[in-house]
Protein backbone atom coordinates (compact mmCIF):
# COMPACT_ATOMS: atom_id res chain seq x y z
CA UNK A 1 0.00 0.00 0.00
CA UNK A 2 2.53 2.46 0.72
CA UNK A 3 4.58 1.62 -2.59
CA UNK A 4 1.16 2.82 -4.56
CA UNK A 5 0.77 5.77 -2.29
CA UNK A 6 4.53 7.47 -2.50
CA UNK A 7 6.48 7.37 -5.59
CA UNK A 8 10.33 8.77 -5.17
CA UNK A 9 9.34 10.18 -1.91
CA UNK A 10 5.80 11.92 -4.15
CA UNK A 11 2.72 10.66 -2.78
CA UNK A 12 0.00 10.07 -5.20
CA UNK A 13 -2.22 13.19 -4.66
CA UNK A 14 1.25 15.22 -4.86
CA UNK A 15 1.70 13.59 -8.76
CA UNK A 16 -1.73 14.15 -9.46
CA UNK A 17 -1.28 17.79 -8.08
CA UNK A 18 1.74 18.32 -10.70
CA UNK A 19 0.02 16.39 -13.46
CA UNK A 20 -2.71 18.93 -13.14
CA UNK A 21 -0.50 21.98 -12.73
CA UNK A 22 1.43 20.52 -16.31
CA UNK A 23 -1.88 20.84 -17.33
CA UNK A 24 -3.31 24.33 -16.98
CA UNK A 25 0.31 25.36 -17.36
CA UNK A 26 -0.12 23.94 -20.93
CA UNK A 27 -3.33 25.48 -21.03
CA UNK A 28 -2.22 28.59 -20.77
CA UNK A 29 0.85 28.70 -23.10
CA UNK A 30 -1.47 27.25 -25.82
CA UNK A 31 -4.00 29.70 -25.35
CA UNK A 32 -1.42 32.96 -24.79
CA UNK A 33 0.74 32.05 -28.05
CA UNK A 34 -1.50 30.08 -30.54
CA UNK A 35 -5.21 30.72 -29.71
CA UNK A 36 -8.48 29.22 -28.28
CA UNK A 37 -8.91 27.59 -30.75
CA UNK A 38 -5.91 25.45 -30.65
CA UNK A 39 -6.94 24.13 -27.08
CA UNK A 40 -7.35 20.08 -27.79
CA UNK A 41 -7.10 17.05 -25.60
CA UNK A 42 -4.26 15.79 -27.89
CA UNK A 43 -2.16 19.31 -27.73
CA UNK A 44 -3.03 19.67 -24.64
CA UNK A 45 -1.31 16.49 -23.16
CA UNK A 46 1.59 16.75 -25.78
CA UNK A 47 2.00 20.17 -24.95
CA UNK A 48 2.57 18.89 -21.02
CA UNK A 49 4.21 15.31 -22.14
CA UNK A 50 1.52 13.43 -20.56
CA UNK A 51 -0.43 10.43 -21.17
CA UNK A 52 -4.30 11.59 -22.09
CA UNK A 53 -5.81 9.64 -19.59
CA UNK A 54 -4.12 12.29 -16.89
CA UNK A 55 -6.53 14.49 -18.70
CA UNK A 56 -9.34 12.77 -17.75
CA UNK A 57 -8.48 12.57 -14.54
CA UNK A 58 -8.41 15.96 -14.02
CA UNK A 59 -10.93 17.73 -15.94
CA UNK A 60 -13.69 16.11 -17.64
CA UNK A 61 -14.23 19.29 -20.74
CA UNK A 62 -12.06 22.27 -22.22
CA UNK A 63 -14.45 24.46 -20.61
CA UNK A 64 -13.26 22.42 -17.26
CA UNK A 65 -10.11 23.52 -18.17
CA UNK A 66 -10.76 26.75 -18.38
CA UNK A 67 -12.57 27.54 -15.52
CA UNK A 68 -9.61 26.35 -13.44
CA UNK A 69 -7.26 28.42 -15.35
CA UNK A 70 -9.32 31.52 -14.82
CA UNK A 71 -9.55 30.77 -11.16
CA UNK A 72 -6.58 30.26 -10.65
CA UNK A 73 -5.39 33.58 -12.58
CA UNK A 74 -8.16 35.28 -10.24
CA UNK A 75 -7.01 34.23 -7.06
CA UNK A 76 -3.35 35.08 -8.33
CA UNK A 77 -4.71 37.98 -8.86
CA UNK A 78 -6.65 38.99 -5.45
CA UNK A 79 -3.45 37.99 -3.84
CA UNK A 80 -1.90 40.35 -5.42
CA UNK A 81 -3.80 43.16 -4.97
CA UNK A 82 -5.13 42.69 -1.80
CA UNK A 83 -0.76 42.50 -0.99
CA UNK A 84 -0.35 45.72 -2.36
CA UNK A 85 -3.46 47.82 -0.75
CA UNK A 86 -1.70 46.01 2.93
CA UNK A 87 1.64 47.87 2.38
CA UNK A 88 0.72 50.76 0.51
CA UNK A 89 1.29 54.04 2.08
CA UNK A 90 -2.66 55.24 3.50
CA UNK A 91 -3.81 57.78 1.39
CA UNK A 92 -6.29 57.20 -1.21
CA UNK A 93 -4.20 57.59 -4.32
CA UNK A 94 -1.27 55.78 -3.33
CA UNK A 95 -3.39 52.58 -2.13
CA UNK A 96 -5.52 52.88 -5.49
CA UNK A 97 -1.98 53.14 -7.47
CA UNK A 98 -0.70 50.11 -5.41
CA UNK A 99 -3.57 47.95 -5.72
CA UNK A 100 -4.01 48.84 -9.62
CA UNK A 101 -0.47 48.49 -10.49
CA UNK A 102 -0.15 44.80 -8.82
CA UNK A 103 -3.14 44.00 -11.09
CA UNK A 104 -2.12 45.25 -14.70
CA UNK A 105 1.12 44.25 -13.85
CA UNK A 106 0.50 40.45 -12.85
CA UNK A 107 -2.39 40.38 -16.24
CA UNK A 108 0.62 42.18 -18.65
CA UNK A 109 3.63 40.77 -17.38
CA UNK A 110 2.98 37.63 -18.64
CA UNK A 111 0.10 38.32 -21.61
CA UNK A 112 -0.92 34.92 -21.45
CA UNK A 113 -2.52 35.82 -18.38
CA UNK A 114 -4.24 38.42 -19.69
CA UNK A 115 -5.75 36.75 -22.94
CA UNK A 116 -6.36 33.74 -21.02
CA UNK A 117 -8.63 35.84 -18.53
CA UNK A 118 -10.36 38.46 -20.46
CA UNK A 119 -10.38 36.89 -23.64
CA UNK A 120 -10.96 32.88 -23.29
CA UNK A 121 -12.95 33.74 -20.52
CA UNK A 122 -15.41 34.78 -22.97
CA UNK A 123 -15.75 32.28 -25.13
CA UNK A 124 -18.59 30.48 -24.22
CA UNK A 125 -21.80 31.21 -22.07
CA UNK A 126 -20.67 29.12 -19.10
CA UNK A 127 -17.74 30.64 -19.29
CA UNK A 128 -19.05 34.41 -19.89
CA UNK A 129 -21.35 33.68 -16.67
CA UNK A 130 -17.80 32.21 -14.40
CA UNK A 131 -16.31 35.63 -15.88
CA UNK A 132 -19.60 37.48 -14.40
CA UNK A 133 -19.55 35.95 -11.11
CA UNK A 134 -15.46 36.72 -10.86
CA UNK A 135 -16.25 40.13 -11.29
CA UNK A 136 -18.68 40.34 -9.06
CA UNK A 137 -16.11 38.90 -6.64
CA UNK A 138 -13.85 41.71 -7.20
CA UNK A 139 -16.14 44.44 -6.72
CA UNK A 140 -17.20 42.95 -3.84
CA UNK A 141 -13.53 42.97 -3.01
CA UNK A 142 -13.22 46.27 -3.74
CA UNK A 143 -16.42 47.62 -1.58
CA UNK A 144 -15.02 45.68 1.69
CA UNK A 145 -11.28 47.68 1.00
CA UNK A 146 -13.00 50.96 0.07
CA UNK A 147 -15.17 51.14 3.67
CA UNK A 148 -12.61 50.05 5.67
CA UNK A 149 -10.73 52.60 3.81
CA UNK A 150 -13.19 55.49 4.05
CA UNK A 151 -14.77 54.08 7.72
CA UNK A 152 -18.11 53.78 6.02
CA UNK A 153 -20.38 52.31 9.61
CA UNK A 154 -22.00 49.37 8.78
CA UNK A 155 -25.05 51.24 8.34
CA UNK A 156 -23.68 53.04 5.47
CA UNK A 157 -25.32 53.34 1.80
CA UNK A 158 -24.38 50.09 0.86
CA UNK A 159 -26.24 50.52 -2.86
CA UNK A 160 -23.95 53.03 -3.72
CA UNK A 161 -20.45 51.36 -2.29
CA UNK A 162 -21.94 48.22 -4.05
CA UNK A 163 -22.23 50.56 -7.20
CA UNK A 164 -19.93 52.25 -7.72
CA UNK A 165 -17.44 48.86 -6.85
CA UNK A 166 -19.10 46.82 -10.02
CA UNK A 167 -18.93 50.25 -12.20
CA UNK A 168 -14.91 50.66 -11.09
CA UNK A 169 -14.38 46.87 -11.88
CA UNK A 170 -16.90 46.38 -14.65
CA UNK A 171 -15.03 49.37 -16.60
CA UNK A 172 -11.68 48.18 -16.01
CA UNK A 173 -11.98 44.68 -17.46
CA UNK A 174 -13.78 46.23 -20.65
CA UNK A 175 -11.18 48.98 -20.54
CA UNK A 176 -8.16 46.67 -20.09
CA UNK A 177 -9.41 43.91 -22.71
CA UNK A 178 -9.49 47.06 -25.41
CA UNK A 179 -6.59 47.98 -24.47
CA UNK A 180 -5.38 44.29 -24.87
CA UNK A 181 -6.54 44.35 -28.65
CA UNK A 182 -4.95 47.70 -29.67
CA UNK A 183 -8.19 49.84 -29.29
CA UNK A 184 -6.60 52.55 -27.31
CA UNK A 185 -3.44 54.44 -28.29
CA UNK A 186 -1.83 54.87 -24.26
CA UNK A 187 1.17 52.96 -22.96
CA UNK A 188 0.90 50.38 -19.63
CA UNK A 189 1.69 53.39 -17.47
CA UNK A 190 -0.52 55.89 -18.57
CA UNK A 191 -3.50 53.08 -18.72
CA UNK A 192 -2.95 52.17 -14.43
CA UNK A 193 -2.46 56.48 -14.13
CA UNK A 194 -5.81 56.92 -16.30
CA UNK A 195 -7.26 54.57 -13.86
CA UNK A 196 -6.12 55.38 -11.01
CA UNK A 197 -7.91 58.92 -11.60
CA UNK A 198 -11.24 57.32 -11.73
CA UNK A 199 -10.87 55.41 -8.86
CA UNK A 200 -9.82 57.98 -6.96
CA UNK A 201 -12.27 60.61 -8.12
CA UNK A 202 -15.47 58.45 -7.69
CA UNK A 203 -14.09 57.53 -4.36
CA UNK A 204 -13.16 60.66 -2.48
CA UNK A 205 -16.56 61.78 -4.18
CA UNK A 206 -18.13 58.68 -2.06
CA UNK A 207 -16.22 59.83 0.84
CA UNK A 208 -17.22 63.25 0.40
CA UNK A 209 -21.19 62.61 0.24
CA UNK A 210 -20.74 60.33 3.36
CA UNK A 211 -19.22 62.96 5.71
Amino acid sequence: MTAQRTYGGISAEERRAQRRAALLEAALEIIGTEGLAKLTVSGLCARASLNERYYYENFDSRDAVLTALIDGIAAELAAAILTAVRTAAADTRATAHAAITAGVHLLTDDPRKAKAALIAGMATPELRARTTETVRTFARMVATEGTDFYRIPDSGPAAMVEFRALYLVGGLVQTLTAWLQGDLDLTRDELIEQTVDVFVLLGEDMAGKLR
